[in-house]
């Protein structure tokens, strides 16, 4: 039985690794707008666990000029076995929840001078995996979402993007 219990544990922590690794792999730019999201779900008193990146699913950007960079940026969301609260520091030992479909997330983004604007406010569209997948239209509202924050030049297109 420790044998299982091993191996369980093994592979939980090289799943969470491979995350971490991915995350710590995304440039600066789409990092800060995962950790705007996780800010928001973590944050958010109906969810329970604690969140963590997965994976980036599609990454663009468009350079405007001046220091101002455009971002568009899907990425998915796991829950982990730790309570919503833990902090950041004491969840990088948090395992996925096996148990739990992804989040899917979309955020639209302009950063000027390498910092998040609020003007316009960013856009944050996050929807378990299942959820999505049941209801096509979402998928287009979430660029109509972006469009509408003043993101419209940010549909992904083959151009403009920079990642899968």
């Amino acid at each position: 039985m420790s044998v299982l219990l091993w191996i369980v544990l093994l592979s939980a922590g090289v799943s969470h690794s491979q995350a971490q690794k991915s995350f710590s792999k995304l440039p600066d730019i789409y990092k800060r707008g995962v950790e705007l999201a996780l800010h928001e779900i973590n944050g958010n008193q109906s969810i329970k666990n604690h969140h963590l990146f997965s994976e980036s699913i599609h990454q663009a950007e468009i350079e405007a000029g001046l220091d101002v960079v455009y971002i568009y940026h899907n990425f998915f969301l796991k829950a982990t076995e730790c309570k919503r609260g833990t902090k950041n520091a004491d969840a990088t030992t948090c395992a996925f929840r096996k148990d739990r479909p992804r989040v899917d997330c979309v955020i639209c983004y302009k950063i000027s001078a390498g910092e998040i604007n609020n003007k316009p406010k960013p856009y944050l569209n996050c929807m378990h995996q299942g959820l999505l997948s049941k209801h096509k239209e979402s998928k287009r509202e979430r660029e109509i979402g972006c469009f509408r924050a003043g993101f419209g030049h940010l549909t992904p297109t083959p151009v403009a993007s920079t990642g899968s």
